[in-house]
């Protein structure tokens, strides 16, 4: 994958020297850019996430990777675990090579619009090198995904339309949806962890709103899992659009369109007790590892969730059953705010967040691999404690982010 002999000495010298103007500049650009290429392309509002473009994760995420990009453009085989973390979430959304000349002209109008004299005609000139050399690369990679996809068992291309077979209510925020192909035909396998892209065409909006769920059951069902928490606005932001629409005006016996699954998040095979720790509605990836898990009995498992209270919390019942009929499941809650009741559920163990005490109190003593996904603070505690505190290699603990990634070390 090294681009050395495709790109001039002198552009790459051009794009690592400007690495440090977008390590200082690189929200304020992709901000910039993403504004300007809707009001070109205002086409792309069908498939781009607004919420995430207001509270400035997508451009964030966006200027994390321009930025690794410049830093390791003699070398971009480093960053590849990125471009196909980003290419999974590309292939669901269903971009497609057509879409990056439209990147690549607004991202380097940006660059010019906002560095102004800075972006030199030979540090444009460079950078519009460099980026057809990455798009390049994202291109090749989506487009095996693409193949991969299709030609799997069960697999297909682009949206497919699937029958609400049932909906369940988890918690006061979180309902389950159990989703059936409408032409009867076979699902695909996928793995323990990923998720798929929900088309929502809601009355009243003026554009397709395209969401990533995590399937919250293991694979190998007549049927897909989503459970979706019902997003409350805050601050400016509004109640979120399609958690709202799923759970209000979505019933049993309506069709909804999804891409096949996709993500690099998601149980890898190995004989080590697994650790799954949860936050929130971060617990919906978790339960589809935990229940590979279940059915697969061959390792040892410790389920941690943590969550506000007990009525916010999901499948704490089902969870409780599990590990009550295994001795080798290991189940244990944290909540915030405990209730009298609460103190008699023996699985109901802390109140307050999750600290290293608690955590190193839990934990096998033997090597363990850690899978852990919950709100941006929620993953950075738990990464802090894991790394510093507990000194947990990095190659046997993984997450994911909701939404665009975010910087885990902050």
């Amino acid at each position: 994958m090294s681009q050395n002999s495709v790109l001039h000495e002198n552009t790459l010298e051009t794009v690592k020297a400007t690495a440090p103007i977008l390590e200082a500049r690189g929200s304020e650009i992709t901000s910039h850019f993403y504004k300007r290429m809707f009001e070109q392309h205002p086409e792309l509002l069908h498939i781009f996430n607004q919420t995430n473009q207001k509270i400035g994760r997508q451009p964030e995420a966006l200027a994390n990777t321009v930025l690794a990009a410049a830093k390791n453009i003699d070398q971009l085989e480093t960053i590849l675990p990125v471009v196909k973390q980003i290419a999974h979430k590309h292939r669901s959304l269903q971009i497609k090579p057509e879409h990056y000349p439209i990147v690549g002209e607004n991202l380097l109008a940006a660059m010019k619009e906002v560095l102004g004299d800075a972006a030199t005609d030979d540090v444009i000139s460079a950078w519009e090198e460099a980026y057809g050399v990455i798009a390049d690369v994202f291109i090749s990679v989506e487009k095996d995904m693409y193949e991969a996809t299709e030609a799997q068992t069960g697999g297909w291309d682009g949206f497919r339309s699937f029958t609400v077979a049932k909906k369940k209510v988890e918690s006061d925020v979180i309902t389950s949806f159990y989703l059936r192909p409408t032409d009867g035909g076979t699902l695909p396998m996928f793995e323990p962890g990923q998720y798929i892209t929900v088309k929502a065409d809601i009355p009243g909006e003026d554009y397709l709103h395209l969401r990533q769920y995590s399937l919250s059951d293991s694979p190998g069902n007549d049927y897909f899992r989503i459970s979706v928490k019902r997003e409350e606005g805050e601050g400016e932001l509004p109640d979120g659009i399609v958690s709202t629409f799923l759970h209000r005006h979505v019933k049993e016996g309506d069709t909804i369109e999804v891409t096949a699954p996709a993500g690099d998040f998601y149980l890898q095979p190995s004989k080590r007790p697994v650790v799954l720790i949860s936050g929130g509605v971060g617990l919906t990836p978790l339960m589809s590892m935990f229940n590979k898990l279940v059915e697969d009995q061959n390792r040892s498992v410790i389920f941690i969730q943590t969550a506000q209270s007990r009525n916010l919390h999901a499948m704490h019942e089902y969870t409780s059953k599990v590990a009550d009929e295994n001795e080798w499941v290991s189940y244990h809650a944290c909540y915030d705010n405990v209730t009298i009741t609460d103190k008699q559920d023996p699985y109901i163990q802390k109140e307050g967040r999750i600290d290293t005490e608690w955590l190193r109190s839990l934990l096998p003593e033997e090597e363990a691999d850690y899978y852990f996904c919950g709100p941006v603070p929620f993953l950075r505690a738990v990464h802090h404690m894991l790394k510093q505190d507990l000194q947990i290699p990095e190659e046997r603990t993984h997450f994911e982010f909701f939404g665009p990634a975010a910087d885990i070390e902050k």
